[in-house]
């Protein structure tokens, strides 16, 4: 155990901030933070903190993709390319590396279910004290980065488990992810259930969801929300790839 654990303490403390695109994240979900502290020191309630505990759990997953991706470059090897037959791998394929797979597919609907936090915009968080503008922003500002977090983070398990070439194999990749995450999504935001149910709770949770797969007419609301927000991720998710080639 302690060599599968060894490599998580050559990594760098800089590590997750190595990139600009790390350092940008880094800024703009310190802009948030720092939004959510104004407001508690303006109002002198706790209102919305919640929301960066949200952001932390949205950043598990892509701190996980990205030690994938560091140690899957440092070995030499990736899912992407084949190996000569007899070969070994001992990045992506070792059991470290299996488990936090897993974990990752685990924790990726949250970088996503901090969009549904729009839906605070118009309950009772509001407060005379503060401008509806400023509200917006905050929680534009966790939405955005949840959201780039967890496109961020797809795509790095992408460029792992599906060959560059492959487009067919791209989009079987990334719509059964989307639909999982709009699942958590529903489980999470109409049942209340998180990610550590699966470990805490898991005979409920999977009783839960397995009556709504026996039974899709009786919870048809949740599959068109579970459909529509599964379609409406895969598009954006694929927007954003072409787009960054487009503005490159």
């Amino acid at each position: 155990m302690k060599s599968l654990l060894f490599p998580l303490f050559r990594i760098p403390k800089v590590f997750f901030l190595r990139t600009e695109m790390d350092r940008l994240l880094a800024s703009s979900m310190f802009f948030g933070c720092m939004m959510v502290t104004i407001r508690i020191c303006h109002t002198g309630r706790l209102v919305f903190i919640f929301m960066i505990w949200n952001l932390f759990l949205a950043y598990i997953p892509y701190a996980l993709s990205n030690w994938l991706t560091a140690r899957c470059h440092a070995d030499g090897t990736s899912l992407s390319t084949p190996l000569p037959p007899g070969a070994r791998r001992r990045g992506m394929r070792g059991l470290l590396s299996l488990i936090l797979s897993l974990v990752w597919l685990l924790f990726i609907p949250n970088s996503f279910y901090i969009l549904t936090d729009l839906y605070h915009l118009a309950d009772g968080y509001r407060s005379s004290k503060v401008p509806e503008w400023f509200d917006l922003i905050l929680i534009l500002s966790f939405a955005w980065n949840g959201l780039l977090l967890g496109i961020l983070s797809v795509r790095q398990m992408e460029r792992l488990f599906v060959r560059q070439e492959s487009v067919l194999g791209g989009w079987l990749f990334v719509y059964p992810i989307m639909m999982l995450n709009a699942l958590g999504v529903y489980v999470g935001r109409y049942w209340r259930y998180n990610s550590w149910d699966i470990i805490s709770d898991p005979l409920e949770l999977l009783t839960d969801i397995a009556d709504m797969i026996i039974h899709p007419f009786r919870n048809h609301y949740a599959w068109n929300m579970i459909f529509c927000f599964s379609i409406l991720l895969t598009l954006i998710y694929r927007m954003m790839r072409g787009g960054s080639k487009a503005l490159a």
